[in-house]
Formats: structure tokens, C-alpha cells, sequence
């Protein structure tokens, strides 16, 4: 009974590791990038400036002719464009690089760790950042390790932060 209980345990273990990794990119493919105009010193008068992102966001022919690209590399079984969001691994919103292909990526939709939750900590660690409660390397890093890790260890910042989209 007990050998039944730990494979089942196991097994729980693996598929839910296996699904994660389908909502993380691939590092050798999308390692991220930063945008190297913008540092911890220069953050007010880049990042947190209302509507800053909109001035180095890259246009939409740009990343949808990249989507499509990506998701044949990435060997994605579902190849409709729509499912997917070309995402910036490192927000524009913490300097992210905003043309840089190891910066962006086709983030699946239809997934418990889609765009909508990426999009919630964004937010909040670009609120973080501003605020001065978090660095922004610390708020890079967290994006380019691990975003489904970083969300669930920020959780303070998301509940503070609960609304809004970072980039």
C-alpha cells in the first residue's frame, strides 16, 4: 500500500514538473535579454515613467512574424498563433531587451501559468522596483530564472500589487 502511495506521489511529481516546463521557455532558446539603457541609477526617468514602455515596445509585424518563427523552433504540437503570446521573458517594464529574439518568446495562453499570471507578477515586481522595495536586478533575475518560481515566492508583492499589467 505504501509502494502504491509513493508512485502515485511520484507520478503527481513528474507530470506536474512536465507541465511546468511547457510554461517556462526554453533557456537555450530564450535566455533573456536586458536592455542596456536602462540601470538601477537612471530607473526614474526609464522604467518607472508612466508610458515609458510604450516608447521601446517593438511593433506588432515585428513580433507576430517572430511568434511564428518561434513556435516552429520551440516544436510546439499546437501551431495556431493565436494560442500564443510573443512575451518578453525580462519585462520592458524591469529593462528588458525589447527586440532581442533570447528575450522573447511564444508564452503558451491556455495554461494555469499563461500570460495572465506573468502578467500579474510583472506588475507587481515593476511596482516593487519604483518603490525601491526590490531591486532591479533582483527583479531581472527573477524573470530569467524562473518566473513560475519568482510567483510563487512573491507572493507579498502580488497581493500588494494586485492589479495591472507590468509591461
Amino acid at each position: 500500500m505504501h509502494t502504491a502511495k509513493a508512485l502515485c506521489g511520484i507520478a503527481a511529481l513528474f507530470f506536474s514538473a512536465a507541465a511546468l516546463a511547457g510554461d517556462l521557455p526554453d533557456p537555450s532558446r530564450t535566455p533573456g535579454a536586458l536592455n542596456p539603457d536602462v540601470t538601477q541609477e537612471n530607473i526614474h526617468q526609464t522604467v518607472c515613467v508612466k508610458g515609458w514602455t510604450k516608447t521601446v515596445r517593438p511593433p506588432a509585424y515585428y513580433t507576430n512574424k517572430l511568434k511564428k518563427i518561434q513556435i516552429r523552433e520551440y516544436g510546439y504540437a499546437d501551431t495556431r498563433p493565436s494560442d500564443y503570446e510573443e512575451d518578453h521573458l525580462v519585462p520592458l517594464s524591469v529593462g528588458g531587451n525589447p527586440t532581442d529574439p533570447n528575450n522573447l518568446w511564444p508564452q503558451p495562453r491556455n495554461s494555469e501559468w499563461g500570460a495572465d499570471k506573468k502578467d500579474q507578477l510583472e506588475f507587481a515586481l515593476y511596482k516593487a522596483v519604483c518603490r525601491g522595495e526590490m531591486s532591479l536586478a533582483d527583479a531581472r533575475n527573477a524573470f530569467r530564472t524562473n518566473w513560475i518560481a519568482a510567483y510563487k515566492s512573491y507572493g507579498y508583492f502580488l497581493r500588494k500589487y494586485s492589479h495591472g499589467n507590468g509591461e
